[in-house]
């Protein structure tokens, strides 16, 4: 998983909860909180952060990925060069993560390793996809098409079936409303 994605929830956590709940989840997980942008981390060490942060805050952890994965929308967005004016509607730009973006990152890093989205079904007014991930963080990607959605002005429903207990499958029907 790449740095960038470690250092937005650290910025995150710090401006939420402050430098010093931030300083003691670092601590409990004895890491520095030093990551490049670049870099590629172990993912597991995230959802360490996580699951320390959720104790030390109490909000559950499902909750804490979707409010990452809603903050982090912009920044993913903007560090993808030729982005802007690709997409006009939060359908198209989720499309588009699978079709651009996510071969995009597979060209820049090549042990990348980004989710699978297939697309079951689409109209104007809904799209149905299952989420595909070994990482389990289907709430994060629930926060990003949440934060998708707010960038295109548009309301959308959202609804999350995970297809195995793992949650490494889940299938999203996400509805204009």
């Amino acid at each position: 998983m790449k740095g960038i994605i470690f250092a937005e929830f650290l910025e995150l956590v710090e401006d939420s909860f402050g430098l010093e709940i931030c300083q003691k989840m670092l601590d409990d997980n004895q890491n520095d909180g030093v990551y490049t942008s670049v870099g590629t981390y172990d993912h597991n060490d995230l959802i360490k952060l996580i699951v320390s942060l959720s104790k030390l805050t109490g909000v559950s952890i499902e909750d804490l990925q979707e409010i990452y994965g809603k903050s982090v929308f912009i920044t993913l967005f903007n560090s993808m060069p030729g982005l802007e004016g690709k997409s006009d509607s939060t359908f198209s730009f989720i499309k588009s993560v699978e079709e651009y973006i996510h071969i995009e990152v597979k060209k820049l890093y090549q042990n990348a390793n980004p989710p699978t989205f297939n697309f079951i079904s689409a109209t104007e007014s809904q799209l149905v996809m299952d989420y595909v991930s070994a990482r389990c963080m289907s709430h994060v990607c629930l926060g990003l098409i949440q934060g998708c959605a707010e960038h295109f002005n548009e309301k959308v429903e959202i609804i999350m079936e995970p297809l195995v207990k793992d949650s490494s499958e889940v299938r999203f029907t996400i509805t204009h409303v």
